[in-house]
């Protein structure tokens, strides 16, 4: 029995976000045979609306430049930093990097981006099943069987030869396989919603988003979606989080806003036009990223904070990366994991050197000299580099990241650069005596 007599598809993929139509545009565009499988009905709401320079190089790959473009979405040419007094204003943008090779890339609004990616990969040939779950997967040596709900169809079931999961932070495979690792250094919670009325940057960097360093070691995203919305949000420490009065989200970002002065004034004349979302602990790793028949692919994988824009770019990257794997694995023979190897150790070395810069940044020694508008311009552009979604810059801008981070660590004991105001929690720098005691003699 030949294998497409003894399986529906070669590759099923759980999830059709940005990392599982990714993986099946490309599998489809390399010929093979895939079913995607995705729970909702599109459009749906996701957060995740600003993207790094990095997406654009995939978005040519995939074919979606062009829809990309005529949606219309805000163009963004980097970020604004500030601290919560409006001081300590910067601007990162992409351009001063010379590794970046699309500096322009943009706001968008999940539910459409989304949409645009799910019909390219019918259009490339995938079988697209919307409104249906995988309620279970079983993984054995000669193939993959899942069981599928459907809303319209009822259960059945789908056999393949391998499956990739990009269900997200549901983790379909990463939770029956017990893969996931939290990030107990990263225990963080968001509170956020759209609102209207915003005061906007000044154009041509209208579309940029405002990254702003609270007093305490929270921090602001503004983002704009379109003209008219932007996505407003405060990530703080769990440990900052519970040292708070909770209650009603809503006058907890309100009362949240209020008490970050910069923010407050560009929201005084904002209306709130969806619901507050809160979610809570959404940094963490995995064991593994792959397995005999089986890969996982954007946030199925791992998520790291939001603070720098990564996940939809790590998204499409690591699924044209589980892609590529597959396919060569499935010309080889079977989808095995020695077949993966180079795919899982891609996997985990960007997400350690995007994990170095987020840890960092809930430092306050790493913000004095991230929000210092003062800082070197060589050492500044190199961090761009990392924050426009290069991971694996060249040698020279790797040797002067090492040189920020020296001087991230001298400034945790010595004052280099002026230091932020930070309270709260377990915040602050060490006591004068504890520096004493560690500084060399």
């Amino acid at each position: 029995m030949s294998p497409a007599d003894r399986f529906d598809f070669d590759i099923a993929v759980a999830g059709g976000g940005p990392a599982g139509a990714a993986t099946a545009i490309e599998l489809a565009r390399r010929g093979r045979r895939v079913v995607l499988l995705e729970r909702d009905r599109f459009p749906r709401f996701h957060i995740g609306e600003s993207l790094v320079a990095t997406a654009g190089p995939c978005f040519d790959r995939l074919g979606v430049t062009d829809a990309v473009r005529a949606a219309g979405f805000p163009a963004k040419w980097g970020a604004s930093l500030s601290t919560h007094d409006g001081g300590g204003v910067r601007a990162v943008e992409f351009a001063s990097s010379d590794e970046v090779a699309q500096p322009q890339t943009w706001q968008v609004e999940r539910a459409r981006l989304d949409r645009i990616l799910l019909d390219r990969a019918r259009d490339a040939g995938a079988e697209v099943r919307e409104g249906c779950r995988v309620a279970a997967c079983e993984l054995a040596g000669d193939g993959v069987t899942l069981r599928l709900a459907s809303e319209s169809a009822g259960p059945s079931t789908v056999r393949v030869r391998a499956v990739v999961d990009a269900t997200g932070r549901s983790g379909l495979l990463a939770n029956q396989l017990r893969l996931r690792r939290d990030e107990p250094g990263l225990a963080n919670v968001s509170i956020y919603a759209h609102f209207s009325g915003v005061e906007p940057l000044p154009s041509p960097k209208s579309g940029d988003i405002r990254i702003v360093a609270r007093a305490d070691a929270g921090w602001f995203w503004l983002i704009p979606i379109d003209e008219r919305l932007t996505s407003v949000g405060v990530v703080l420490p769990r440990a900052l989080y519970l040292s708070l009065e909770r209650g009603d989200p809503g006058r907890m970002l309100a009362a949240l806003v209020a008490d970050t002065p910069v923010v407050a004034a560009w929201l005084a004349g904002a209306r709130r036009e969806w619901p507050v979302r809160v979610e809570k602990d959404f940094s963490y790793s995995v064991s593994a990223y792959a397995g005999d028949r089986w890969l996982l692919v954007g946030d199925a994988g791992s998520f790291l904070d939001p603070v720098f824009s990564t996940g939809v770019a790590i998204a499409l990257e690591s699924g044209l990366e589980a892609a590529t794997a597959l396919d060569a694995a499935l010309a080889k023979g079977e989808p095995r994991l020695a077949g993966f190897r180079a795919f899982e150790r891609t996997q985990r070395q960007r997400y350690a050197r995007f994990r170095r810069f987020v840890v960092a940044f809930y430092t306050p020694w790493f913000r004095d000299l991230f929000f210092q508008p003062a800082a070197p311009s060589a050492l500044f552009r190199a961090v761009v580099t990392v924050l426009a979604g290069i991971w694996k810059p060249r040698l020279r801008t790797r040797l002067l990241l090492e040189v920020f981070f020296a001087a991230a660590a001298l400034q945790r004991y010595f004052r280099l650069a002026p230091r932020l105001v930070l309270r709260g929690p377990g915040l602050g720098y060490p006591s004068r005596s504890r520096a004493a005691a560690r500084r060399p003699a």
